[in-house]
């Protein structure tokens, strides 16, 4: 009753109109508690007016002793920032207004922590000029011109002039050695600067240093010249014409026929392995000037080793590969990715064979790389039959040391550079002795 009174007196000093039209309403309608509720809030919110509620205060809750011991040594092992010394000297006397600026602002520091931090984060993720250091310059273009596979074609090349049937030379091997390196230093630059746009959509080369913006696209192509130039001329000019042309042509093939051929064909993995066989037939003929048979077996033994290491790594990054747009034989023709690997695989037990025919090495050299040829032939196998990453990733590691253990047992089993001479004589005494019998 004191209600409807109040709600009376309220809307008759108000809006008379108003509380005639809700007593029409309230008079046609069965009036409840939950209306009186209703037209209440209506009324409220016409007039914007708040319900005035009185809020009885929450009690603390009782905390054992327990519960305060353990929030006091949650206390106890805060750590608090020790802020810098500043270096002692003379402030300059500041105007009043500046010291109640740096006051508030200090103040406002804990609150927009947090806001700073947000900053800083979006900061992070921003384009920015990359400033280039001299310090971290060899760094750079050590990762430019992909310093662990130039150091496996300067080894690969050093193999083939240890295994050439001539007197070892130290200097013309320095000299072969140096040039190579320089050649492939070259053409790797070169490569990463073609590939900038396709090296960024891939987790495995997208901290490329010119993907990154540490170095220039200028910069790069003068250190790829400067590289080439001196090394192709190294070759000619201080070991042979023939180991110099050899290094131009692989640079060529490298960066103008690989390279745009892996978003084109597969044919770009035989074309790739074709420019992995050369280093040790330049190798070769920088040791004896000429292109013989054992040039070509090396050759031939890169070749072939080259597809279970390659087509075992790709089998992994094939959707790295998928997303930079590479056209690659484990993304395309999966099926042939694995049956490429195991014939090359049985290919290197069938040339490990053939050494000692084309006299390179002794017959001991067949039957010592047997068990490494077997070895391999086996994780081939098991990579055609499973074609999942656990059986590429045990063929790719027995790759990286099959190789320099195969070359290591191929030089131990070398013939000697002595026997061939005596050889040679005996067979150059045989042919005079024809010769004397022949003639009258």
């Amino acid at each position: 009753g004191l209600f409807v009174w109040r709600l009376r007196s309220a809307g008759t000093r108000h809006s008379p109109c108003q509380f005639l039209h809700l007593c029409r309403a309230a008079n046609d309608r069965l009036i409840t508690f939950q209306y009186f509720n209703f037209l209440k809030r209506m009324y409220v919110t016409q007039h914007n007016k708040d319900l005035s509620q009185r809020a009885k205060p929450k009690s603390d809750p009782v905390v054992s002793p327990f519960h305060e011991l353990q929030r006091l040594e949650q206390e106890k092992k805060v750590v608090h920032k020790i802020s810098p010394i500043p270096p002692v000297h003379q402030p300059w006397p500041e105007a009043p207004g500046r010291t109640e600026l740096r006051e508030g602002t200090s103040a406002a520091e804990p609150e927009g922590s947090v806001t700073a931090v947000r900053a800083e984060s979006r900061e992070d993720r921003q384009w920015k000029e990359m400033k280039l250091r001299l310090e971290e310059l060899p760094g750079i273009l050590a990762r430019l011109s992909k310093i662990k596979l130039t150091a496996l074609v300067v080894s690969t090349a050093s193999a083939g002039f240890a295994m050439a049937p001539v007197p070892f030379d130290l200097p013309c091997f320095l000299l072969a050695s140096l040039g190579t390196g320089l050649a492939s230093c070259a053409a790797n630059s070169i490569n990463q600067f073609f590939e900038v746009p396709f090296d960024s959509n891939m987790n495995r080369t997208k901290n490329r240093p010119l993907v990154r913006g540490q170095l220039s696209p200028l910069l790069a192509v003068c250190f790829a010249a400067s590289c080439g130039i001196p090394g192709i001329a190294l070759l000619t000019l201080a070991v042979n014409p023939l180991t110099g042309a050899l290094g131009a042509f692989n640079i060529f093939l490298y960066t103008c026929c690989y390279t745009p051929m892996k978003r084109m064909s597969i044919a770009n993995t035989w074309v790739g392995a074709v420019v992995g066989a050369i280093p040790p037939v330049m190798g070769w003929t920088a040791a004896t000037g000429t292109l013989d048979a054992g040039a070509l077996l090396l050759g031939g033994i890169l070749y072939s080793w080259q597809f279970p290491h390659f087509n075992a790594l790709s089998w992994g990054l094939r959707e790295d590969y998928s997303r930079g747009g590479y056209c690659m034989m484990s993304v395309t023709h999966p099926g042939l990715c694995r049956r490429v690997a195991l014939r090359h695989c049985l290919a290197l037990i069938g040339l490990s064979t053939v050494a000692p025919v084309l006299d390179v090495t002794t017959w001991t050299f067949p039957i010592v790389s047997l068990p490494l040829n077997l070895y391999i032939s086996y994780l081939g196998f098991r990579f055609y039959r499973d074609a999942d990453r656990s059986s590429s990733r045990r063929l790719f590691f027995c790759s990286l040391w099959h190789l320099p253990m195969l070359l290591l047992v191929m030089f131990t089993c070398k013939k000697s550079v002595l026997e061939k001479e005596d050889k040679g004589d005996l067979l150059g005494e045989s042919h005079g002795r024809a010769m004397e019998m022949r003639l009258p």
